[in-house]
C-alpha cells in the first residue's frame, strides 16, 4: 500500500512539474542528453526524486524556491541516496532559466564521469 501512495504521489508530480523541471525534462527526454535514459519524478526508497539515470546512478534535483530553508533536510536526503549508491546532482530553477544550455552539459559531464 506504501509503494502504492508513493507511485501515485509521483505521478502527481509529473502531471504538476514546476517550469523550471519542464525545460530541463525536454532537454533530458528520449535520451537527448549524450544517449542517456532519464525518467523523471521517480520513487527511490522514501523518496521521489526529481530525474533519474539509473545506468550511471545519477539523480538530478531541481531545487528551487521550496527547498530555500531546507538545506538540512536536503543534505540529509543527498546523503541517504548517497548511500543507495546513487550521486546527486542539484541544480537550481535559476541555472535551467538562465543557462539551461551550460546546465544540460554539466548534467552530460556528469553522466560521462559516473561510475555505476
Amino acid at each position: 500500500m506504501r509503494k502504492l501512495k508513493k507511485t501515485n504521489f509521483a505521478r502527481q508530480l509529473r502531471r504538476n512539474q514546476t517550469s523550471a523541471e519542464e525545460l530541463l525534462w525536454q532537454e533530458l527526454r528520449g535520451r537527448r542528453c549524450g544517449g542517456y535514459k532519464f525518467r523523471r519524478q521517480v520513487p527511490k526508497d522514501k523518496f521521489v526524486v526529481d530525474f533519474l539515470c539509473e545506468s550511471q546512478k545519477l539523480i538530478v534535483e531541481v531545487d528551487g524556491p521550496t527547498h530555500e530553508s531546507r538545506e538540512d533536510y536536503d543534505a540529509e536526503r543527498t546523503a541517504m541516496l548517497n548511500q543507495m549508491g546513487y550521486q546527486v546532482l542539484r541544480v537550481g530553477n535559476e541555472d535551467c532559466y538562465d543557462d539551461l544550455n551550460a546546465t544540460v552539459d554539466h548534467i552530460w559531464q556528469t553522466l560521462e564521469n559516473a561510475k555505476p
